[in-house]
């Protein structure tokens, strides 16, 4: 389970006296624990990397508007937690892959309009189990549907 692994790269982060680290495993720690408190039961690993996944999409546009507000040493701040985070989730899909199994599932499917994008959607990200960003997902089934 990801929490485990992170409580104890946790452990040796504050042995190293890596202040940086230690706070953003203790900020992803804190999440993962608060997400259980609110489902009442231990998160599966499928929930632990959604958890991650948000924090890592806070982080990206938190360290976005702050390159905008020409605050670059807290967009440094941001992406450096947002690369820890990432050190966490699996790794993502190409594009290529995505395109692969989005065309896949529009032929099971049978989709052949835009206003079928969600039932696509739907089932490549059931297949991508959180290996997609679904933004990216959407993209590339809507460029795919509006080529046909």
């Amino acid at each position: 389970m990801i929490k485990e692994k992170i409580q104890q790269d946790l452990i040796l982060a504050i042995k190293q006296n890596n202040d940086f680290l230690r706070d953003t495993l203790r900020l992803l720690s804190n999440g993962l624990t608060l997400a259980e408190k609110e489902k009442r039961e231990p998160l599966d690993e499928k929930e632990e990397i959604e958890v991650l996944r948000r924090a890592a999409k806070q982080r990206k546009e938190a360290a976005e508007a702050y390159e905008k507000g020409n605050r670059a040493e807290l967009a440094a701040k941001e992406n450096k937690e947002l690369e820890i985070i990432t050190q966490y989730l699996p790794q993502e899909l190409s594009d290529e892959e995505i395109e692969r199994i989005a065309r896949a599932k529009i032929q099971e499917t049978g989709a052949t309009e835009i206003s079928q994008m969600g039932k696509v959607i739907g089932a490549v990200m059931g297949e991508t189990k959180g290996k997609a960003d679904g933004a990216k997902v959407a993209q590339i089934v809507k460029k795919i549907l509006s080529q046909q």
